[in-house]
C-alpha cells in the first residue's frame, strides 16, 4: 500500500504510461484505503465467527495475490479493481492481527510487541522508498507489485506456527487445540494441571459498533477517534506531499525520497522506543510527549533550514505521528472489549479515509 504513496518513481510512471491527471491517480490511491475501510468492518468482524487465524490466512491471500495481479493491469480501471481487493485483505487482516496479539502478549510488554508488530509499516515504507529509487527506473513500476506475492510464498510457514485465538477455541468446544496451545507458552502449568479453561460468554449487539459506545465508553471512542485523525492527517499529509514539497523547495526528487525514507525511519524508530517506554512507564504520558514532541517538529518544518536539520525534523516528525498512532492502538486496545475491535478498527479507517482529504 505504502508504494503508491507520494511522488515516487512508481507513481510517476503510471501518471505518464496512462496519462493520469494527479486528481485520477490520487482517486487509485484512495480506493485502497477504502478497501482498507470495507475490509475492517466485513472480514474483521468475519472472525469473531470462523476465528482470527482462518480469517488472517483468507485476508494475506486477498492482500498478496491482488497486490501481485496490479502489475498485470492495462489500465487504471483494472488496477483500481486490484487495490480495493487488495485493501480489502490489508483491512481485515489489521484489526485481526492486533486482537490475536493483544490476546497472547503478556500485559507487561503488550504495548512494546504491539509497536513492534507495526514497526513493519514504517519498514514497509522505507522498502518501498529505497526500492522505488532503485529498481523502477530499470525494471518499471510493475516490479513493485510483482513483489506482493512473497507473502503468499510465506503462507505454509504462517499456517504452522501462527496460533488461534484461544477465545475462540473454547467457545468452539477445541479444549484439546487450547491445551496444546497452552503446552507451547507453559508447558510446566499444563504437566502439572495447574490451569482452569474458562468459557466467556460475550452477547455482542446485531450492530457491533455499538459496544463502542456502551458502558461510558462512548467520550473514550471519540477521543480515539480525534487523536487517530490528527495522527493519520500528519501520516498522510508527510506521506503523500513531502517529496514533491522538498522538489518545489529546489531538492532533486532524489533528495525528496530520503526525506520519506528519513520520516518512516523515525516511525520505526518512535514506534519501538514509545512500546518500551510505555510498558516502563505510562502511556498516557509518553503518547502526550509525542503529540508535543511531533507539533514542534512540523512547525519548525516550515522554516528553511540546514538540510540535515531537516532530516533530524523529519525523523522527529516520523517518530511523533507514526509513533503515536501505533502506541494509541494498545491503548485503545485495554479499553473497548475484544469483540469490539474490528468495528473500532473499521472506525479508524473511516478516518484514515478523510485524512488524505
Amino acid at each position: 500500500m505504502v508504494v503508491f504513496k507520494g511522488r515516487t518513481p512508481l507513481l510517476n510512471s503510471l501518471m505518464g504510461q496512462w496519462q493520469l491527471t494527479p486528481i485520477e491517480a490520487g482517486s487509485l490511491g484512495s480506493i485502497a484505503l477504502f478497501g482498507m475501510m470495507v475490509g475492517a468492518m466485513t472480514l474483521g468482524t468475519a472472525s469473531d465467527k470462523f476465528g482470527r487465524k482462518k480469517m488472517i490466512l483468507l485476508c494475506i491471500i486477498l492482500f498478496s495475490l491482488f497486490t501481485f495481479l496490479c502489475g498485470f493491469a492495462q489500465t487504471p480501471g483494472q488496477f483500481a479493481v486490484m487495490r480495493f481487493i487488495a485493501g480489502l485483505g490489508i483491512g481485515g487482516v489489521m484489526p485481526n492481527v492486533v486482537a490475536l496479539i493483544s490476546e497472547y502478549a503478556p500485559k507487561k510488554i503488550r504495548s512494546t510487541l504491539v509497536a513492534l508488530m507495526f514497526s513493519g509499516y514504517a519498514v514497509g515504507g522505507m522498502l518501498s522508498a529505497g526500492l522505488g529509487i532503485w529498481i523502477v527506473p530499470t525494471w518499471g513500476w510493475e516490479i513493485m507489485f510483482y513483489l506482493g506475492c512473497i507473502p503468499l510464498l510465506l503462507l505454509p510457514l504462517i499456517m504452522k506456527l501462527l496460533p488461534e485465538s484461544l477465545g475462540f477455541l473454547l467457545r468452539d468446544n477445541k479444549d484439546n487445540q487450547a491445551k496444546t496451545i497452552l503446552a507451547k507458552i507453559d508447558p510446566q502449568i499444563v504437566a502439572t494441571h495447574q490451569y482452569e479453561l474458562v468459557r466467556q460468554e460475550v452477547v455482542a449487539r446485531k450492530i457491533p459498533i455499538l459496544d463502542l459506545f456502551s458502558e461510558k465508553r462512548a467520550i473514550s471512542t471519540i477521543a480515539f477517534w480525534i487523536s487517530f485523525f490528527m495522527c493519520l492527517l500528519m501520516v498522510y499529509a508527510l506521506g503523500s506531499w513531502l517529496p514533491k514539497l522538498m522538489q518545489t523547495a529546489g531538492y532533486p526528487l532524489k533528495s525528496g525520497l530520503m526525506f520519506l525514507f528519513a520520516m518512516n525511519i523515525g516511525g520505526m524508530i518512535g514506534a519501538i522506543l514509545g512500546g518500551h517506554m510505555s510498558d516502563k512507564f505510562n502511556l498516557k504520558s509518553v503518547l502526550v510527549t509525542f503529540f508535543i514532541l511531533g507539533a514542534i517538529a512540523i512547525t519548525l518544518l516550515g522554516f528553511r533550514s540546514n538540510t540535515y536539520f531537516l532530516y533530524f525534523l523529519v525523523m522527529i516528525a516520523g517518530a511523533a505521528t507514526i509513533g503515536s498512532q501505533i502506541l494509541l492502538i494498545p491503548m485503545w486496545r485495554n479499553i473497548i472489549p475484544c469483540i469490539s475491535v474490528p468495528p473500532a478498527w473499521a472506525g479508524r479507517r473511516v478516518w484514515e479515509e478523510l485524512a488524505p482529504l
